[in-house]
């Protein structure tokens, strides 16, 4: 049934680039809370923050294509051209998320998507705070868990154990951190 189905949602390219944040986010798709989407332009942008910085993303997009084949939305020019939001250069993220379903935009630019110009559209942006912590709410143990798998892969990486809460406000997710564990 439809109503079965997890809710699309729109990541945007600053929510998939700090490895922390995009782990915990795909964590939680992974599990059915979510229905992940982006367009190849979310994707090019995630790969040159991450070019930036001296990382090539290219392996990580390769995986995070097969791990959600679906997710991939190109925008209809029509749809794009309709759109008006502070900076032009973010109307394709609108566009993707009005063009593959999606009610909800995770990103931490939150004052490039105002409410104003995102209500006509029927869409609203959110925090990956906000959104995780309605998932919390929701489905704690799932949430957790995805939490948990991406504290566990990046203390392999460091060679080092990672505390909970100041983990998670790194990851910008402090009110998530907050709710999960005691400050260390």
């Amino acid at each position: 049934m439809a109503e079965d189905l997890p809710a699309p949602v729109v990541l945007d390219a600053c929510v998939l680039y700090p490895p922390v944040l995009r782990e915990i986010l795909l964590g939680c798709a992974a599990a059915g809370l979510f229905a992940p989407l982006w367009s190849p332009r979310i994707l090019a942008e995630w790969a040159h923050a991450a070019a930036r910085r001296s990382t090539d993303a290219a392996p990580a997009i390769t995986r995070l294509r097969a791990a959600f084949p679906a997710a991939e939305v190109l925008p209809d020019a029509a749809t794009l051209s309709d759109l008006a939001l502070p900076d032009p250069a973010d109307a394709h993220v609108l566009a993707a998320a009005i063009d593959g379903g999606a009610e909800r935009i995770v990103t931490l630019n939150l004052r490039d998507f105002p409410a104003r110009a995102l209500a006509p559209h029927g869409r609203v942006a959110l925090s990956p705070d906000d959104f995780l912590m309605g998932l919390w709410l929701a489905r704690p143990s799932a949430v957790e868990a995805a939490v948990s798998a991406a504290l566990t892969e990046a203390a392999q990486r460091s060679g080092r154990p990672a505390a909970l809460r100041p983990f998670l406000k790194r990851a910008k997710l402090p009110r998530l951190g907050k709710a999960l564990g005691p400050a260390a």
